[in-house]
């Protein structure tokens, strides 16, 4: 068999079913394969957004999401991609092509060491030099991508040795049965929780798996703790919890920080140190930490926890609501106000009919007209914040938003992502204008494959975090502005359909109405950002914990 259809029969052994990627001269061979294959091609408009697609898929499914690209600067261009998913824990696999390495024709054309450009950004980067090993190579290659934490892993393929004929069988796909936590362990952490006054459990990105999910409900209905979460631990428990104490969308003061200042022990579940610390400890702090995690933890000054839980997260959840007990020495009316102090902080100004809009009724309308498993998927800007504190998820993988990369151009790629997995589901983008025009050009992607998508670009003509970020400062407003497009105009050049918002009203009408048609839709809200520095500085920077 040749090399090349021995590659793609160990992805399909592998369960792949799309591929997302600009093919090139170094990848016909291994094209010709994908032809004769029962995966599908998507062939996207820039190799970064194919990354994010994939890396999209696989943090959906849990499975290996795969891209590929040529040599050279189709590899260069997957860098962002590999960055985001490895520090967002999404599994992927990246494949490239390569020259001959068996004997070079064009000199050191277009030639760079890929493999040695991926190593530091991925879990495994390897050069396949020889067609009988890739059957080995890729099931490494795919377990590594998917044991956790997951994360990216990169396969070159030189053109002469997808030539090659091969006879190498191919590997069974065998599950890998987690370590378990010690039981010694859980009943340490047991009593330390029993013995809390007042025990608060943190929701992290960890924790963001299907099963996870169901023994962190059974474990929140017994105990009847408070929870909060990180900004990807959103979802993992119905928002609408009246336990829920809101999101740490804010590094500090925010109405969540009071809650945290207080709490005497933090059961930190699957938290990843990728995201910015919800809290802080400190050596001369009475404040005890339970880390419950895959892995054990990484010390630091800010982060050294009084026991670790270490093994699969939801067998240890799962063990400690078998044997805890509720107990009367927990005082929870401090949370019970601060619950009360979020939620109505939440509300407030959602029915504001200001124009251009602001984020609280912005995010306010999505959420309104968006059912409960609706996915959206944020771009990186100012509204992430907004959407974090703001939005209640009710189911996991619901509201996609990147807080460890941070990287801007995801917010479309991820929605066509999305859309692919779950056809059946509603997927909106919400992009800044900033961050929208970096992969834009995806517009023709979703048209050309006929898929159902709204996507919400944020006009505020500028890179507005960080003009946030200047004016806290102090700083001059300088070197952040520029112009935009007609964004219906220019959705219409694609094939798709415009929309602009020119009253507040408007927009939950046009939203709704975008839902439940076919196609792709582009719809232009005008944005005012100077509650920024309002609520998210002034406001709560005044305000005092002392409830």
């Amino acid at each position: 068999m040749k090399a090349s259809d021995k590659f793609v029969k160990a992805l399909e052994n592998e369960g792949v079913e799309y591929i997302f990627g600009i093919p090139g001269e170094e990848n016909l061979d291994l094209l010709e394969s994908i032809r004769n294959s029962k995966i599908k091609l998507v062939v996207t408009r820039h190799e970064q957004a194919a990354g994010f697609m994939a890396a999209t898929y696989g943090r959906l499914t849990g499975k290996t999401g795969v891209c590929m690209s040529t040599l050279g600067p189709g590899a260069t261009n997957l860098v962002t991609a590999a960055a985001y998913a490895q520090l967002g824990a999404m599994p992927i696999l990246m494949i490239t092509g390569q020259k001959p390495i068996l004997k070079s024709k064009q000199g050191r054309f277009q030639i760079i060491n890929t493999v040695e450009m991926m190593s530091p950004i991925t879990k495994y980067s390897r050069q396949i030099v020889n067609g009988n090993l890739i059957p080995s190579i890729v099931r490494e290659a795919f377990r590594l991508a998917e044991e956790e934490r997951p994360g990216a892993v990169h396969l070159e393929l030189p053109e002469d040795i997808a030539r090659e004929n091969c006879d190498s069988p191919l590997f069974k796909v065998t599950e890998v049965e987690r370590p378990q936590p010690d039981s010694s362990v859980i009943k340490k952490a047991v009593q330390m929780i029993e013995d809390a006054r007042r025990p608060l459990v943190l929701i992290g990105a960890g924790a963001n798996r299907k099963a996870t999910s169901v023994a962190l409900r059974k474990f929140i209905d017994k105990t009847g703790l408070h929870f909060f979460n990180t900004q990807m631990g959103k979802g993992v428990l119905d928002e609408n919890d009246p336990l829920f104490l809101g999101t740490a969308a804010l590094s500090e003061n925010d109405y969540i920080h009071c809650a945290i200042n207080r709490a005497d022990l933090i059961i930190n579940v699957g938290h990843d140190v990728i995201e910015k610390p919800p809290f802080f400890m400190h050596p001369e702090g009475d404040l005890k930490v339970i880390h419950i995690n895959f892995f054990s933890a990484e010390i630091d000054e800010v982060y050294f926890p009084t026991l670790e839980v270490v093994g699969d997260i939801t067998s240890a959840i799962d063990q400690m609501a078998d044997v805890i007990k509720r107990q009367d020495r927990w005082e929870s009316d401090y949370y019970a106000k601060i619950k009360k102090e979020v939620d109505e902080h939440i509300l407030e100004k959602q029915d504001d009919e200001r124009f251009p809009l602001i984020p609280q009724r912005l995010v306010a309308d999505v959420r309104r007209v968006l059912p409960s498993d609706g996915i959206v998927t944020l771009d990186n800007g100012m509204y992430k914040i907004w959407f974090a504190r703001n939005y209640m998820a009710h189911n996991a993988k619901t509201l996609l938003l990147d807080n460890a990369l941070a990287s801007m151009g995801a917010g479309l790629p991820s929605a066509l992502g999305a859309r692919i997995v779950h056809p059946e589901r509603k997927v909106v983008a919400i992009c800044g204008d900033g961050g929208f025009m970096m992969n834009s050009q995806e517009l023709e992607t979703a048209v050309r494959f006929k898929l159902d998508l709204v996507v919400i670009v944020l006009r505020d003509n500028g890179y507005g975090m960080i003009k946030w970020k200047q004016a806290t400062m102090g700083l001059h407003d300088f070197g952040l502005d520029y112009g935009n497009p007609d964004f219906v105009k220019y959705a219409e050049a694609y094939g798709a359909h415009g929309h602009r918002i020119e009253k507040t009203p408007d927009f939950v009408k046009v939203l709704g109405k975008c839902l439940d048609s076919k196609g792709v839709h582009v719809i232009e809200v005008p944005v005012d950002y100077s509650e920024n520095v309002r609520v998210l500085y002034h406001e709560l920077h005044s305000k005092t914990c002392s409830l």
